[in-house]
């Protein structure tokens, strides 16, 4: 299965952290109720910036394409930038080296 993979990186405002509890859980189910998320990731920096990064796994471009341009995921994504610094996104398709996932069995 080919995968496209969206990485959003920020910092939460030092001045914004309850704001930003609060509005996370929901914005997250906002930007998976919008169809063509196959996985969502989040992870928090454990040695140096950023503090959080996320990731969303699509099937393909197109899926993303048409989920990025959904007026939602355009108003969680204006909101996170109103509670959150340095805020950087990726975008990333199949490596032509490793086009598809390595399970290592146990």
């Amino acid at each position: 299965m080919l995968a496209v993979l969206f990485v959003m990186k920020f910092d939460i405002h030092p001045d914004k952290q309850e704001a930003f509890t609060k509005w996370k859980e929901g914005a997250i189910k906002r930007t998976l109720a919008v169809s063509g998320v196959v996985e969502f990731r989040g992870y928090r920096g454990l040695a140096g910036v950023p503090d959080h990064l996320v990731t969303y796994e699509f099937v393909d471009l197109a899926a993303y394409a048409a989920w990025r341009s959904n007026e939602e995921i355009r108003k969680v994504l204006d909101e996170l930038h109103t509670l959150a610094l340095n805020v950087t996104t990726e975008l990333w398709g199949p490596s032509l080296f490793v086009p598809m996932p390595i399970r290592l069995s146990k």
